[in-house]
This record gives C-alpha cells, sequence and structure tokens, in this order.
C-alpha cells in the first residue's frame, strides 16, 4: 500500500490515507516521490475557491522524484531514455490535445479545453496523481523532465512551480537589458520573477510585498530594493516605485500578487507606454474599480496576462537552475520539509505567510 495526504472536501480535513500500488498501462510509469511541493494554489484548492475540483484530492501539482518502475520504453523531450533510477521532473500538466483550435491555431495549449492537472483536476479515486505521496503514477504520455547532473532535486524545489510561472511571465513582459522592473508580491512567483528579472538583464528590480523575512529573501535573490507594503500604504506605493526609477514608473511591472486590488496600483506604477503583466490572479478572487482612461488609454499602456505553463517553460527552468544554481541562493526561498503526517500544519504556514515555500517530504 502507498500512503498519500489528501484533501478530503473544500474546507478539510488533510489526512493520510493508504492507496494500492498502481498498475501500470503500457507507457506508464511510477515515480518514488523525493519532494512535492506546497504552494499558494494548494490553499485555494483547501478552501474550495477553483471549480470543477473532483475532492478526494491528492494535492501537489510539482514533484520530483526517482524512477521506479515503467511500462514499456520511455525517452525525454531529446529523445535519450530514461531507466529506473532516474531522477526526474514531469510536467504537471497532461491530456493537452495538441489538436484543437487553441493548441494549432492560437498556438495557446495552456487554454486547450482538454488538459488536466495533476494535484489540481485530478481526483484521488483516478489514482495517485498527486506528488503528497510516496509514488505516483505517470500516466502514458506524461512528459518527463530528467534532472541534469549536479542539480540537487531539493535545490530544484526551490524553483518548484514558481519558477517555470514567473518564466512564463518573463517571456510575456519582453525584459529588455537594462529595464526598470517592479514586481508585485513576494511569494515564490514574485520572488522567482525577480530573479528572472536580475539573470535577464534588467536595471533596476523592485519587489513589493511582506512579511519582511520574504522581502530579505528577494534581496538576496538579486532585487536592488523592497517595499514593504506593511509599512508603505498602497496610495504611496506607486510614487515610491517612481521614486526609484527616474520619477517615470517601472518600465515593466509584474504582478504576482493574486489581490485584485493590486492591479490599479499596479497600473499606476508603471510608466507612460510601459508594459503590465498579470499573473497572480489564479483564481476569481473578485473585482476591481479602475479609470480606464487614466489608468490604461492615457498611459498607452501595453496590458497582457498569462496562464499556466507548457513543457518549454518546465523545461528551461531545469536548464536555466542547473546552469546558474551556484549564481543565486535559490535554496532560500525554503522555509522547510515536512512529512506527509504533517501536510495541514504546511498548508497553514504558507497560508499564513510563516513559510515563503514548505515542501512535502514524503520518506520523512
Amino acid at each position: 500500500m502507498v500512503k498519500a495526504a489528501v484533501i478530503a472536501a473544500p474546507g478539510g480535513p488533510v489526512e493520510v490515507r493508504e492507496f494500492a500500488e498502481p498498475e501500470l498501462e503500457p507507457g506508464g510509469a511510477v515515480l518514488e516521490t523525493l519532494y512535492s511541493e506546497v504552494c499558494g494554489t494548494d490553499v485555494h484548492l483547501l478552501h474550495g475557491r477553483l471549480p470543477g475540483v473532483p475532492y478526494p484530492l491528492i494535492p501537489g501539482h510539482l514533484s520530483v522524484g526517482r524512477l521506479a518502475e515503467t511500462n514499456g520504453p520511455l525517452c525525454d523531450v531529446e529523445g535519450r531514455d530514461l531507466s529506473p533510477g532516474d531522477v526526474v521532473t514531469f510536467l504537471d500538466v497532461h491530456g493537452t490535445c495538441h489538436s484543437c483550435w487553441y493548441c494549432l491555431v492560437a498556438k495557446a495549449s495552456t487554454r486547450c479545453p482538454s488538459r488536466r492537472v495533476y494535484g489540481i483536476t485530478y481526483g484521488a479515486e483516478e489514482g495517485l496523481l498527486g506528488g503528497w505521496s510516496e509514488r505516483i503514477y505517470l500516466k502514458p504520455g506524461v512528459r518527463i523532465v530528467p534532472l541534469p547532473e549536479g542539480l540537487d532535486p531539493l535545490l530544484y524545489m526551490a524553483g518548484g512551480c514558481a519558477l517555470p510561472t514567473a518564466l512564463h511571465a518573463i517571456d510575456r513582459a519582453d525584459v529588455k537589458l537594462g529595464a526598470n522592473l517592479a514586481v508585485q508580491g513576494s511569494g515564490p512567483v514574485g520572488l522567482m520573477a525577480a530573479a528572472l528579472a536580475r539573470l535577464s538583464g534588467a536595471g533596476t528590480v523592485i519587489v513589493l510585498g511582506a512579511p519582511r523575512h520574504r522581502l530579505d529573501v528577494a534581496l538576496a535573490l538579486g532585487a536592488d530594493h523592497a517595499i514593504d507594503i506593511e509599512a508603505v500604504p498602497s496610495h504611496e506605493r506607486p510614487e515610491a516605485v517612481r521614486a526609484l526609477t527616474g520619477g517615470r514608473g517601472a518600465d515593466i511591472t509584474i504582478e504576482c500578487t493574486g489581490e485584485p486590488r493590486a492591479i490599479p496600483e499596479g497600473l499606476r506604477m508603471t510608466r507612460d507606454a510601459g508594459t503590465y503583466v498579470v499573473v497572480g490572479q489564479y483564481t476569481d478572487a473578485g473585482e476591481v474599480a479602475l479609470n480606464p482612461h487614466a489608468d490604461l488609454n492615457r498611459k498607452h499602456l501595453d496590458v497582457r496576462a498569462c496562464w499556466g505553463i507548457d513543457l518549454s517553460h518546465l523545461y528551461r527552468a531545469v536548464q536555466l537552475l542547473a546552469r546558474h544554481r551556484d549564481r543565486l541562493p535559490w535554496s532560500s526561498v525554503i522555509s522547510g520539509e515536512y512529512p506527509l503526517a504533517q501536510a495541514a500544519q504546511a498548508l497553514r504556514d504558507v497560508e499564513e505567510r510563516r513559510a515563503v515555500k514548505a515542501v512535502i517530504n514524503p520518506r520523512a
């Protein structure tokens, strides 16, 4: 039997249950879980904020582990054979059809109506399809990415799902060398966005967030300035950003907060003819008022958004971490490891911002 932590229903409880070992289909594999992430999405799942989620649920959409068993030959995106014993991660998005209008015409596979996501849209009754488990069943067609030699699995988890998400946002932002960039939010996605902005050659990088220990991590990861939103009122923050960017505002602002009220604030701290990218509004947290004339039209803003990731973002994130693993203190993002029995505590620590990032270790 395999132990896994389960969110039984919206609102909890979170409990450890036992499941039968998976039966492998041709092309399937079993992953012995080394680590799985606890992120803000899992907090939303706990509270039932995402529609269509099949409870009970094994959370954990970003994981790393060791291949334990395969049913038939497997290879990675570069055509290299994969074997039991290899340390790998995998794209949590599964079932993308690559044949619908969004996949083929719009070139936006993250909007494919067939896509499903490990740890989010697969229920526990469908199998071991979430990372908070001793083992994960990799269905046929799951995209597997091996960790390059020298990339420690725990260091990889420091990037976690936040790094490919932030990479997607940086792509959408089209960061140019020397651009001044503001990041709203100091959670994992905001922290990774700041780190990637620094690696992309941005000029001044400003992170707005709280609490203070998260801002200290932002500075360690390459931010030049950190604005504590618990100390600086919302109406003063756009001016604070302008003061650090020659009086104009940020060339690019990336929203990573999940708080709708951050949107008009972010528009106002972005310079005229600048770019604003929304990545943090993953759940419907409500509406917000803004002035289309003053906040958008007159400012001549380019406003963009991004949803989810595809294999290119995950693959590049893995390669980036391997290449720059010693350049930045990535592991400073991880606040602690938790056994399966403490999954509920891990969720509380993330929700209450005691932890920047919590990691589930099913072997602990």
